[in-house]
């Protein structure tokens, strides 16, 4: 049995990622059979709770509010709104539910008290909750796990090194603290990053290497291709090719054993074909419905054939770590302490991000 290690190096990855690739698919697949059953997938759902405005200059992102794109933005979505849509979610065959709203960090507040209740409700339906609301503090951690939540989702998108040339407004830092700080609860971490934004390889190592120093390494680890939006500083950034996508969920596999790799942004350019390699190579989770947060997804019917055809299952909720028990708001032991924690400003200026809000450099 492969023995799960924090001490990868970058080096040791481009090695493994640059294999020829029979060789990389072997040693993946065979790791992926101990460790998982090839058989089962993990399904989630991306619900948008609250769409643009978001005040980051992620060069990625249609829904930071300095570009120029045409993504409607919403306030946030009522407590019965998320739940019909977790009930859809349910019926199609998801075992979780991601809720993501477009915030530098979460406050507290009456939005952060209704996030709450819509965990609660979640957890009541016997579905896993998760949450990527930004940078959040301990307290807000604690908060979260009272009401249920399974999950937190805050990826570190790239290596700290190209991290710089993607966002300004933010430091990676802030990133690793609020992992720390979710890690003080018994949530699960999702922390994943995006391949195609023009990094090298050695910066997708140096990702690789972030996530697998953390102990424990991320339950889940999301991998996105980048879909490159009009409108934003990745607007003309070219499409990553299959096989990039296979080497990365390979690599990662290997890396992270026992982690659920997760297919995620980029699927609709992917054929059944390459999805189906990338299952082989160890992805075992996705994200399924009509849309990721701003971005097209494949159809929940078409994922459903794709399965069939592959002989493949959702896995069921709850299975790796076991439904965690909802506190109700009148009964929580902790209060919201109004805190204004200073999550870093770097300062510095990335060129493109500025040319794409319309300044002149």
């Amino acid at each position: 049995m492969m023995i799960k290690r924090h001490d990868w190096t970058k080096e040791e990855i481009i090695a493994l990622y640059n294999k020829p690739l029979m060789d990389l698919l072997y040693e993946a697949a065979s790791v992926h059979r101990i460790h998982h059953d090839p058989n089962v997938v993990q399904v989630s759902t991306l619900l948008s709770i609250k769409t643009g405005g978001c005040p980051e200059d992620c060069g990625y992102c249609p829904q930071a509010a300095r570009y120029h794109t045409d993504i409607e933005g919403n306030d946030l979505m009522s407590v019965q709104q998320v739940k019909a849509q977790a009930l859809r979610a349910k019926a199609g065959g998801s075992s979780r539910v991601c809720m993501g709203a477009a915030w530098r960090n979460v406050k507290d507040g009456p939005e952060f008290e209704q996030v709450l209740e819509m965990v609660r409700t979640i957890n009541k339906l016997d579905m896993e909750v998760c949450c990527t609301l930004g940078m959040l503090t301990e307290n807000q951690a604690k908060r979260l796990a009272e009401a249920g939540l399974y999950a937190y989702n805050h990826n570190l998108d790239t290596s700290e090194e190209y991290y710089k040339e993607v966002i300004s407004t933010r430091g990676y830092e802030d990133r690793l603290q609020t992992i720390d700080n979710v890690r003080k609860t018994n949530v699960t971490v999702c922390s994943g990053g995006i391949i195609g934004m023009g990094e090298s390889v050695a910066d997708r190592a140096g990702m690789l290497v972030a996530l697998a120093s953390l102990n424990p390494q991320p339950e889940s680890v999301p991998i996105n291709a980048l879909v490159a939006v009009e409108g934003t500083p990745m607007e003309d950034e070219k499409p990553v090719e299959i096989w990039e996508m296979i080497r990365m969920v390979a690599t990662t596999r290997i890396v992270m054993p026992e982690t659920q790799v997760r297919l995620s942004a980029g699927r609709t350019q992917m054929s059944r074909e390459g999805q189906a390699m990338c299952f082989f190579a160890g992805a075992n989770s996705i994200f399924a419905g009509d849309k990721l947060l701003t971005t097209p997804n494949p159809d929940v019917n078409e994922d459903m054939k794709m399965f069939e055809t592959l002989g493949m299952i959702p896995q069921k909720p709850f299975t790796k770590i076991s439904q965690p028990k909802t506190v109700e708001a009148a009964d929580s032991q902790y209060a919201p302490l109004g805190e204004k924690p200073r999550w870093t400003r770097p300062g510095h200026t990335i060129e493109r991000n500025l040319e794409a809000t319309g300044k002149k450099v």
